[in-house]
């Protein structure tokens, strides 16, 4: 079973790609809703108010404590900024496991919502020479780490991501139908990383 962080944001739409793949989804609004699963999604939202929410419903220590254990996690734009070793723009608490910064906001407001192409970076675990990526006031990676993997790239920016068991994506995979970044974070569910 896949957890859904369901405290704010687009989880109902990771529930729902998620259930069309035949996989049983809980949503996770309290500690012991972590008990048992196989990996969680971070979705996105607005990234201040789910930590306020995470620190409010004392998630922020077994969420952390989860994916430091190895908990294959899959971490979509305000996801990825929970992630974040370090968040700009403005600077703002993070759980700081994915070891990369991020700028939030970086491709611009709403209005400058888009559908982007993207370049495959890693063949090896994506076998397509392109993506489409859904960016919805989408954060910016930068700064990262030697053990974090570019998978996908817009332009120069890399905007898929893996380190471990995380899989962090600056955009929405889970408005795609049947989008490859799912099956790639249900792969690492499978074998438990």
């Amino acid at each position: 079973m896949v957890g859904i962080l369901a405290l704010q944001g687009d989880f109902a739409a990771h529930r729902h790609a998620l259930s069309e793949r035949g996989v049983a989804t809980r949503e996770v609004r309290k500690p012991k809703d972590l008990a048992g699963l196989a990996g969680l999604v971070l979705p996105g939202g607005e990234s201040t108010t789910m930590l306020k929410l995470l620190a409010e419903f004392g998630l922020d220590a077994p969420v952390k404590e989860s994916v430091a254990q190895g908990m294959p996690v899959l971490a979509t734009c305000a996801g990825v900024i929970l992630l974040a070793r370090e968040v700009q723009n403005p600077p703002q608490p993070s759980l700081g496991l994915l070891d990369a910064a991020v700028v939030r906001n970086a491709y611009g407001r709403q209005l400058a919502s888009t559908v982007a192409t993207l370049e495959v970076a890693a063949p090896d675990e994506l076998p397509f020479p392109t993506l489409e990526g859904v960016f919805i006031r989408a954060p910016k990676l930068v700064q990262l780490g030697s053990g974090v993997k570019v998978l996908a790239k817009r332009g120069q920016d890399p905007v898929l991501v893996r380190q471990q068991n995380i899989l962090a994506a600056t955009f929405h995979p889970e408005l795609s139908p049947k989008h490859p970044v799912l099956d790639l974070f249900l792969q690492l569910v499978r074998r438990g990383q």
